[in-house]
């Protein structure tokens, strides 16, 4: 992990060699992709308002997981998923103000819902693996 270094794998675990390897970073962007899916039927007076907004939190998830996990220290990185996971926080308010405004069905927004949690879920898993990492690194 750090500057570069793959962690190693458990048995049976495959090797961590890019950021795109993170089953993290895989189930952030299947999110990803569902919500550029849904916000193309939003009503077109908010393509610079809510669309926008949420389209920018779902990449800013993938994006601070890549750029955490080439960062040199696993400090800069546990930094990195931490801002992840305050941009999954902020695309379920999203996900909230699009129900209310009725631009998604329920059905859709507890899918969705769903998924971010999960999301939120695996975030702070790999930031613990991150920390036991450091601290392995340490002894």
């Amino acid at each position: 992990m750090e500057n570069g270094e793959a962690a190693a794998p458990r048995t049976g675990e495959k090797k961590i060699s890019d950021f795109t390897d993170l089953d993290t970073w895989k189930h952030a962007r299947k999110l990803r992709q569902q919500i550029y899916r849904l916000v193309v039927d939003f009503p077109s007076h908010e393509k610079y308002g809510l669309s926008s907004q949420i389209k920018r939190a779902a990449s800013s998830v993938t994006a601070n997981l890549a750029e955490g996990y080439g960062r040199y220290s696993y400090q800069e990185n546990v930094r990195s998923c931490r801002q992840s996971r305050g941009s999954l926080y902020e695309l379920r308010d999203h996900l909230t103000t699009a129900l209310d405004a009725g631009y998604i069905r329920h059905e859709k927004y507890e899918e969705l819902e769903a998924m971010a949690m999960s999301a939120i879920k695996l975030v702070n898993g790999y930031i613990r693996a991150t920390r036991n990492l450091k601290a392995a690194a340490g002894r």
